[in-house]
Protein backbone atom coordinates (compact mmCIF):
# COMPACT_ATOMS: atom_id res chain seq x y z
CA UNK A 1 0.00 0.00 0.00
CA UNK A 2 0.79 3.55 -0.73
CA UNK A 3 2.38 5.27 1.98
CA UNK A 4 2.91 1.84 3.79
CA UNK A 5 7.09 0.87 4.78
CA UNK A 6 7.91 -2.25 3.74
CA UNK A 7 10.02 -3.77 6.53
CA UNK A 8 11.74 -7.43 6.27
CA UNK A 9 9.69 -10.33 7.89
CA UNK A 10 13.01 -11.09 9.54
CA UNK A 11 13.55 -7.93 11.50
CA UNK A 12 12.79 -8.48 15.54
CA UNK A 13 10.19 -6.28 15.69
CA UNK A 14 6.55 -6.80 16.12
CA UNK A 15 3.99 -4.97 14.35
CA UNK A 16 2.34 -2.42 17.14
CA UNK A 17 6.12 -1.34 17.51
CA UNK A 18 6.91 -0.95 13.68
CA UNK A 19 3.93 0.95 13.61
CA UNK A 20 4.75 3.55 16.10
CA UNK A 21 8.16 3.96 14.85
CA UNK A 22 6.40 4.64 11.35
CA UNK A 23 4.11 7.09 13.28
CA UNK A 24 7.15 9.22 14.95
CA UNK A 25 9.50 9.29 11.94
CA UNK A 26 6.81 10.79 9.98
CA UNK A 27 5.97 13.15 12.42
CA UNK A 28 9.66 14.59 12.43
CA UNK A 29 9.77 14.65 8.78
CA UNK A 30 12.35 11.88 8.64
CA UNK A 31 10.72 9.90 6.30
CA UNK A 32 9.50 10.39 3.04
CA UNK A 33 7.48 8.15 0.82
CA UNK A 34 8.69 4.61 -0.09
CA UNK A 35 11.94 5.74 2.39
CA UNK A 36 12.95 2.87 4.23
CA UNK A 37 13.47 2.57 8.02
CA UNK A 38 17.02 2.14 9.02
CA UNK A 39 16.83 -1.48 10.27
CA UNK A 40 17.14 -2.29 13.79
CA UNK A 41 21.10 -2.93 14.73
CA UNK A 42 21.77 -6.82 14.93
CA UNK A 43 22.74 -7.93 17.72
CA UNK A 44 26.52 -9.03 18.14
CA UNK A 45 27.65 -12.44 18.24
CA UNK A 46 29.70 -13.49 21.00
CA UNK A 47 32.23 -16.40 21.26
CA UNK A 48 30.41 -18.95 23.18
CA UNK A 49 32.26 -19.09 26.49
CA UNK A 50 33.97 -22.63 28.00
CA UNK A 51 31.61 -24.92 29.34
CA UNK A 52 31.30 -25.45 33.13
CA UNK A 53 33.56 -28.81 33.23
CA UNK A 54 36.30 -26.98 30.92
CA UNK A 55 36.41 -23.42 33.06
CA UNK A 56 36.88 -25.98 36.09
CA UNK A 57 39.75 -27.96 34.17
CA UNK A 58 41.60 -24.31 33.58
CA UNK A 59 40.93 -23.10 37.31
CA UNK A 60 42.64 -26.48 38.37
CA UNK A 61 45.73 -25.86 35.89
CA UNK A 62 46.40 -22.43 37.14
CA UNK A 63 46.81 -23.82 41.02
CA UNK A 64 48.78 -26.67 40.08
CA UNK A 65 51.76 -26.47 42.09
CA UNK A 66 54.50 -28.70 40.46
CA UNK A 67 56.45 -31.15 43.14
CA UNK A 68 59.82 -31.81 43.00
CA UNK A 69 61.11 -35.33 43.93
CA UNK A 70 62.99 -33.65 47.16
CA UNK A 71 60.09 -31.93 48.49
CA UNK A 72 57.79 -34.73 47.60
CA UNK A 73 60.43 -37.49 50.05
CA UNK A 74 60.40 -34.33 52.58
CA UNK A 75 56.81 -34.01 53.10
CA UNK A 76 56.55 -38.00 53.29
CA UNK A 77 59.42 -38.87 55.70
CA UNK A 78 57.78 -35.13 58.00
CA UNK A 79 53.96 -37.04 57.45
CA UNK A 80 55.62 -40.54 58.75
CA UNK A 81 57.37 -38.73 61.82
CA UNK A 82 54.58 -36.87 62.91
CA UNK A 83 56.31 -33.28 62.46
CA UNK A 84 53.58 -32.05 59.97
CA UNK A 85 51.16 -32.44 62.84
CA UNK A 86 52.13 -29.57 64.59
CA UNK A 87 50.07 -28.26 67.20
CA UNK A 88 47.02 -26.06 67.08
CA UNK A 89 49.23 -23.15 69.47
CA UNK A 90 52.07 -21.15 67.67
CA UNK A 91 55.41 -23.26 67.55
CA UNK A 92 58.45 -21.21 67.38
CA UNK A 93 60.72 -21.68 64.25
CA UNK A 94 64.13 -22.54 65.76
CA UNK A 95 65.89 -22.38 63.12
CA UNK A 96 65.21 -19.11 61.04
CA UNK A 97 68.15 -17.84 61.87
CA UNK A 98 70.14 -20.43 60.60
CA UNK A 99 68.92 -20.69 56.72
CA UNK A 100 72.50 -19.53 55.15
CA UNK A 101 74.54 -21.90 57.50
CA UNK A 102 75.54 -24.88 55.81
CA UNK A 103 76.52 -26.49 58.74
CA UNK A 104 73.09 -26.50 60.49
CA UNK A 105 71.78 -28.39 57.87
CA UNK A 106 68.07 -26.56 57.95
CA UNK A 107 66.65 -28.54 54.97
CA UNK A 108 67.79 -32.36 57.01
CA UNK A 109 67.07 -31.74 60.79
CA UNK A 110 64.42 -32.88 61.06
CA UNK A 111 65.03 -36.15 59.10
CA UNK A 112 68.51 -36.43 61.49
CA UNK A 113 66.75 -36.08 64.36
CA UNK A 114 63.48 -38.74 63.41
CA UNK A 115 66.58 -41.24 63.03
CA UNK A 116 67.94 -40.39 66.07
CA UNK A 117 64.48 -40.73 67.80
CA UNK A 118 64.72 -44.25 66.24
CA UNK A 119 67.98 -45.21 66.88
CA UNK A 120 68.13 -44.68 70.61
CA UNK A 121 65.89 -47.49 71.01
CA UNK A 122 68.64 -49.44 69.59
CA UNK A 123 71.83 -51.25 71.95
CA UNK A 124 70.45 -49.04 74.99
CA UNK A 125 71.84 -49.97 78.55
CA UNK A 126 69.70 -51.90 80.90
CA UNK A 127 69.05 -52.18 84.78
CA UNK A 128 72.13 -54.10 85.30
CA UNK A 129 72.83 -54.08 88.79
CA UNK A 130 71.11 -57.28 89.58
CA UNK A 131 73.72 -58.79 87.56
CA UNK A 132 76.48 -57.86 88.73
CA UNK A 133 77.48 -59.38 92.36
CA UNK A 134 80.64 -57.40 92.92
CA UNK A 135 79.56 -53.40 91.90
CA UNK A 136 76.91 -51.55 93.46
CA UNK A 137 75.30 -48.32 92.42
CA UNK A 138 77.33 -46.40 94.80
CA UNK A 139 79.83 -47.99 93.55
CA UNK A 140 78.98 -46.37 89.96
CA UNK A 141 78.51 -42.81 91.22
CA UNK A 142 81.70 -42.62 92.57
CA UNK A 143 83.19 -43.66 89.17
CA UNK A 144 81.09 -41.66 87.09
CA UNK A 145 82.19 -38.58 89.25
CA UNK A 146 85.70 -39.16 88.95
CA UNK A 147 85.22 -39.41 84.78
CA UNK A 148 83.73 -36.16 84.65
CA UNK A 149 86.57 -35.00 86.75
CA UNK A 150 89.21 -36.33 84.47
CA UNK A 151 87.16 -35.14 81.31
CA UNK A 152 87.33 -31.56 82.91
CA UNK A 153 90.66 -31.52 83.39
CA UNK A 154 91.62 -33.18 80.34
CA UNK A 155 89.54 -30.87 78.45
CA UNK A 156 87.64 -33.35 76.52
CA UNK A 157 84.85 -32.12 74.28
CA UNK A 158 81.47 -32.97 75.83
CA UNK A 159 80.26 -35.83 73.40
CA UNK A 160 83.77 -37.81 74.43
CA UNK A 161 82.09 -37.60 78.15
CA UNK A 162 78.41 -38.79 77.20
CA UNK A 163 79.74 -41.35 75.03
CA UNK A 164 82.32 -42.74 77.62
CA UNK A 165 79.22 -43.39 79.77
CA UNK A 166 77.61 -45.36 77.18
CA UNK A 167 80.07 -47.17 76.87
CA UNK A 168 80.48 -47.81 80.34
CA UNK A 169 76.90 -48.98 80.52
CA UNK A 170 76.61 -50.55 77.66
CA UNK A 171 79.24 -52.63 78.98
CA UNK A 172 78.17 -53.44 82.25
CA UNK A 173 74.81 -54.43 80.65
CA UNK A 174 76.57 -56.83 78.82
CA UNK A 175 79.41 -58.06 81.05
CA UNK A 176 79.85 -59.26 84.49
CA UNK A 177 82.95 -57.29 86.00
CA UNK A 178 85.28 -57.95 88.93
CA UNK A 179 85.01 -54.65 91.66
CA UNK A 180 88.45 -54.27 90.74
CA UNK A 181 88.42 -54.12 87.24
CA UNK A 182 85.46 -51.41 87.74
CA UNK A 183 87.88 -48.40 87.04
CA UNK A 184 89.47 -50.31 84.29
CA UNK A 185 86.20 -50.52 82.35
CA UNK A 186 85.66 -46.58 83.12
CA UNK A 187 89.08 -45.27 81.88
CA UNK A 188 89.24 -47.65 78.99
CA UNK A 189 85.65 -46.52 78.23
CA UNK A 190 87.00 -42.80 78.14
CA UNK A 191 90.10 -43.87 76.32
CA UNK A 192 87.90 -45.85 73.10
CA UNK A 193 85.32 -42.42 73.19
CA UNK A 194 88.11 -40.19 72.99
CA UNK A 195 89.53 -41.96 69.89
CA UNK A 196 86.15 -41.85 68.63
CA UNK A 197 85.10 -38.21 69.41
CA UNK A 198 88.54 -36.19 70.06
CA UNK A 199 90.67 -34.44 67.17
CA UNK A 200 93.71 -34.79 69.65
CA UNK A 201 92.68 -37.62 71.79
CA UNK A 202 94.72 -38.64 74.55
CA UNK A 203 96.72 -41.19 74.46
CA UNK A 204 97.14 -44.85 76.79
CA UNK A 205 100.17 -43.22 78.94
CA UNK A 206 98.23 -40.70 79.70
CA UNK A 207 95.84 -42.64 81.30
CA UNK A 208 98.29 -44.76 82.68
CA UNK A 209 99.62 -41.81 84.70
CA UNK A 210 96.12 -40.95 86.42
CA UNK A 211 95.40 -44.93 87.40
CA UNK A 212 97.22 -47.83 88.46
CA UNK A 213 96.75 -49.84 85.53
CA UNK A 214 99.21 -50.95 82.28
CA UNK A 215 99.25 -49.62 79.01
CA UNK A 216 98.68 -53.90 78.50
CA UNK A 217 95.74 -53.89 80.85
CA UNK A 218 94.14 -50.72 78.89
CA UNK A 219 94.97 -52.14 75.70
CA UNK A 220 93.76 -55.28 76.98
CA UNK A 221 90.20 -54.24 77.95
CA UNK A 222 89.86 -52.21 75.10
CA UNK A 223 89.93 -55.05 72.67
CA UNK A 224 87.60 -56.60 75.08
CA UNK A 225 84.94 -53.56 75.19
CA UNK A 226 84.88 -53.24 71.38
CA UNK A 227 84.51 -57.25 70.79
CA UNK A 228 81.70 -57.43 73.32
CA UNK A 229 79.80 -54.55 72.03
CA UNK A 230 81.14 -55.51 68.32
CA UNK A 231 82.59 -52.08 67.37
CA UNK A 232 79.01 -50.11 67.74
CA UNK A 233 79.74 -47.00 68.71
CA UNK A 234 77.43 -45.03 66.63
CA UNK A 235 74.48 -44.12 69.03
CA UNK A 236 72.70 -40.83 69.71
CA UNK A 237 73.81 -39.82 73.55
CA UNK A 238 71.80 -37.63 75.62
CA UNK A 239 74.26 -34.92 74.36
CA UNK A 240 72.67 -35.09 70.53
CA UNK A 241 69.38 -34.38 71.86
CA UNK A 242 70.65 -31.60 74.58
CA UNK A 243 71.45 -29.89 71.66
CA UNK A 244 68.61 -28.93 69.89
CA UNK A 245 66.39 -29.27 72.56
CA UNK A 246 68.40 -25.96 74.48
CA UNK A 247 67.97 -24.35 71.02
CA UNK A 248 64.07 -25.21 71.35
CA UNK A 249 64.50 -23.63 75.00
CA UNK A 250 65.22 -20.13 74.09
CA UNK A 251 68.99 -21.28 74.59
CA UNK A 252 70.71 -17.99 76.50
CA UNK A 253 74.08 -19.05 78.02
CA UNK A 254 72.64 -19.17 81.27
CA UNK A 255 70.06 -21.69 80.64
CA UNK A 256 72.36 -23.39 78.35
CA UNK A 257 74.71 -23.94 81.36
CA UNK A 258 72.09 -25.03 83.61
CA UNK A 259 70.70 -27.44 81.14
CA UNK A 260 74.19 -29.02 80.83
CA UNK A 261 74.32 -29.31 84.21
CA UNK A 262 71.44 -31.29 85.02
CA UNK A 263 72.37 -33.86 82.01
CA UNK A 264 75.48 -34.37 83.66
CA UNK A 265 74.19 -34.64 87.27
CA UNK A 266 71.93 -36.70 85.44
CA UNK A 267 75.20 -38.86 84.44
CA UNK A 268 75.34 -40.02 88.17
CA UNK A 269 71.81 -41.00 88.67
CA UNK A 270 72.00 -45.02 88.15
CA UNK A 271 68.22 -44.62 88.07
CA UNK A 272 68.26 -43.01 85.18
CA UNK A 273 70.72 -45.45 83.20
CA UNK A 274 68.14 -47.33 81.35
CA UNK A 275 65.95 -44.39 79.87
CA UNK A 276 65.93 -43.05 76.32
CA UNK A 277 68.51 -40.62 76.14
CA UNK A 278 65.90 -37.99 75.04
CA UNK A 279 63.51 -38.27 78.03
CA UNK A 280 66.92 -37.63 79.89
CA UNK A 281 67.42 -34.91 77.70
CA UNK A 282 64.06 -33.31 77.51
CA UNK A 283 63.99 -33.69 81.55
CA UNK A 284 67.41 -31.60 81.80
CA UNK A 285 65.69 -29.35 80.12
CA UNK A 286 62.82 -29.24 82.52
CA UNK A 287 64.69 -29.05 85.53
CA UNK A 288 66.73 -25.65 84.28
CA UNK A 289 63.80 -23.74 82.94
CA UNK A 290 61.97 -24.33 86.87
CA UNK A 291 65.23 -23.70 88.46
CA UNK A 292 65.81 -20.26 86.32
CA UNK A 293 62.49 -19.54 87.12
CA UNK A 294 61.47 -19.61 83.31
CA UNK A 295 57.46 -19.22 82.75
CA UNK A 296 56.09 -21.12 81.35
CA UNK A 297 58.25 -23.82 82.52
CA UNK A 298 57.27 -25.71 79.18
CA UNK A 299 56.49 -24.09 75.62
CA UNK A 300 54.97 -25.86 72.96
CA UNK A 301 58.32 -25.59 71.06
CA UNK A 302 59.81 -27.51 73.44
CA UNK A 303 56.79 -29.98 73.38
CA UNK A 304 56.92 -30.15 69.63
CA UNK A 305 60.68 -30.81 69.24
CA UNK A 306 61.20 -32.96 72.40
CA UNK A 307 57.88 -34.99 71.83
CA UNK A 308 57.54 -34.88 75.95
CA UNK A 309 54.14 -33.16 77.38
CA UNK A 310 55.08 -31.77 81.53
CA UNK A 311 53.75 -34.77 82.85
CA UNK A 312 56.09 -37.47 81.27
CA UNK A 313 59.32 -35.41 82.72
CA UNK A 314 58.00 -34.18 86.13
CA UNK A 315 59.31 -37.53 87.70
CA UNK A 316 62.41 -38.14 86.24
CA UNK A 317 62.91 -34.19 86.46
CA UNK A 318 62.33 -34.49 90.73
CA UNK A 319 65.25 -36.61 90.56
CA UNK A 320 67.58 -34.07 89.27
CA UNK A 321 66.19 -31.20 91.15
CA UNK A 322 66.88 -33.33 94.54
CA UNK A 323 70.49 -34.04 93.28
CA UNK A 324 70.90 -30.39 92.80
CA UNK A 325 69.83 -29.81 96.72
CA UNK A 326 71.89 -32.33 97.79
CA UNK A 327 74.94 -31.38 95.80
CA UNK A 328 76.65 -29.28 98.42
CA UNK A 329 76.68 -31.29 100.83
CA UNK A 330 77.81 -34.57 98.64
CA UNK A 331 81.46 -35.75 99.15
CA UNK A 332 81.17 -36.54 94.99
CA UNK A 333 80.34 -33.13 93.80
CA UNK A 334 82.74 -33.05 90.19
CA UNK A 335 79.69 -31.95 88.51
CA UNK A 336 78.44 -29.40 91.16
CA UNK A 337 82.59 -28.13 91.56
CA UNK A 338 82.75 -27.91 87.54
CA UNK A 339 79.37 -25.48 86.93
CA UNK A 340 80.05 -22.99 90.12
CA UNK A 341 82.77 -21.69 87.80
CA UNK A 342 82.55 -18.60 85.83
CA UNK A 343 83.11 -20.70 82.64
CA UNK A 344 79.91 -22.20 83.46
CA UNK A 345 78.22 -18.65 84.89
CA UNK A 346 77.89 -20.03 88.43
CA UNK A 347 75.04 -21.89 87.33
CA UNK A 348 75.30 -24.65 90.14
CA UNK A 349 75.29 -21.70 92.54
CA UNK A 350 71.78 -20.89 92.21
CA UNK A 351 69.19 -21.38 94.88
CA UNK A 352 67.90 -25.13 94.65
CA UNK A 353 64.63 -25.13 93.54
CA UNK A 354 62.03 -27.30 95.89
CA UNK A 355 60.63 -30.32 93.59
CA UNK A 356 57.35 -30.10 95.58
CA UNK A 357 56.64 -26.41 94.26
CA UNK A 358 57.96 -26.21 91.15
CA UNK A 359 56.56 -29.51 89.85
CA UNK A 360 52.93 -28.53 91.61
Amino acid sequence: MDGMIELPDHRPMTRSFRAQLLKEAQANGAVTKNAPIAAAPKPVARKPGPRPEQAAAINANRKRVVNTLTSLLSHRSKEASGLNRRPEEVVEDIDKLDGDNELAVVDFIDDIYTYYRSAQHQSRPIDYMGRQPEIKPKMRTMLVDWLVEVAHKFNLMPESLYLTIYILDRFLSMQVVPRKELQLVGVTAMFIACKYEEIWAPKVHDFVKITEYTQQQILGMEKTILDRMSWNLTVPTPYVFLVRFAKAAGSDKELEHMVFFFAEMALMEYGLVSLCPSLVAASAVYAARCTLNKSPIWTETLKYHTGFNEQQLMEHAKVLLASHAAAPQSKLKAVYSKYSTDQFAFVALQRPVVAAQCLA
